[in-house]
């Protein structure tokens, strides 16, 4: 699969934007970016790579969970506070990261604008009705542009500095877990179409790669406002593929004009089948804590056979690109 649809949908997109996503598209089939998330200052996941391999991942994803504007402290429980007080100050890392001119994306479990307890990115932790958030002038709709300005406030000094971010908003939205895939795929869509013209239009994020992240056809919200398709998976332990299954039905149910990329995944998929079986994804990111570290998903043989590929690109053989 040649991918040919490198361009920014932003058309005043940054040259950095240009550059990644030009990367991206020229290596599908021939290379695969390694990406690991991350969520604390500690960065366990990275260090355990190192350790392992001798080398850093090609991409590092960071979670934006605690820098959302409502999280409720006053009724919440011991397992969500760990959680947020461990994400405090994660930014300075993406920040260092970029010094360095790694690639970044970003993960954000939001915690739902208006209401709910605990972790109320969940569902199940809110009443927060997505449905009327994508109305015009609704308490809910207030609510919802509101944390978008704060988070487009977060983000304006990455675009000032001239960093590309791989953006990942709304992301599993094809499920009922999280609040803004609960009301279906048209208010997901419509949440999409929302951020996407207040982020770029409004605040000028020209460093945003819009990177889609849901895996129904119906969810799709176009490819005016997408650059780059994605799903997450989570396959049994141990077993490494090239998930070709996966990206076959990726494509079919969004676009097969876009850059493809895993989102997150727990176990590592082979990056030697990727390539043999001409699998256009151009990157994956593993997700954070026992998925990363330990053997748990993944052995430290199979960690290394990956990072010391021919076809994989790591920290070490990134070209600069910004």
């Amino acid at each position: 699969m040649n991918v040919k649809n490198y361009v920014p949908q932003n058309p005043n997109a940054l040259p950095c934007v240009k550059n990644v996503m030009k990367f991206l598209s020229d290596i599908s089939c021939k290379q695969v970016i390694l990406g690991q998330h991350t969520q604390t200052m500690a960065m366990e996941e990275l260090h355990y790579i190192e350790k392992i391999t001798g080398k850093k991942p090609a991409l590092l994803g960071f979670e934006l969970l605690s820098y959302s504007p409502n999280i409720n402290y006053l009724d919440t429980d011991e397992e969500c506070m760990k959680e947020v007080s461990e994400n405090y100050g994660t930014l300075k890392r993406a920040w260092e990261w970029a010094e360095n001119k790694g690639l970044i994306t970003f993960t954000w479990h939001w915690f739902s604008p208006l209401g709910g307890s605990s972790k109320s990115f969940y569902t199940n932790k809110t009443n927060f009705d997505a449905q009327k958030a994508v109305v015009n002038g609704t308490v809910e709709n207030k609510a919802l542009l509101s944390d978008m300005d704060v988070m487009a406030g977060i983000l304006r000094p990455f675009c000032e500095k001239n960093i590309p971010i791989l953006w990942r908003p709304f992301h599993e939205g094809e499920g009922d877990w999280f609040w803004w895939g609960a009301k279906g795929a048209e208010t997901l869509k419509k949440l999409w179409r929302i951020m996407y013209d207040r982020f770029t239009n409004l605040h000028k994020l020209n460093n945003l790669i819009w990177v889609w992240n849901a895996t129904k056809q119906e969810c799709y919200p176009g490819d005016d406002v997408v650059d780059i398709v994605s799903r997450d998976m989570y396959p049994q332990a141990h077993v490494h593929t090239s998930q070709k299954e996966n990206f076959d039905n990726l494509i079919k149910n969004s676009s097969d004009s876009k850059i493809v990329i895993i989102g997150e995944i727990g176990t590592h998929p082979s990056v030697e089948k990727i390539i043999e079986e001409k699998v256009g994804w151009s990157s994956f990111m593993i997700w954070s804590k026992n998925f990363c570290i330990g053997e748990e998903f993944t052995t430290s043989k199979m960690l290394l056979e990956n990072y010391n590929s021919p076809y994989a690109i790591t920290k070490e053989n990134l070209p600069i690109l910004y």
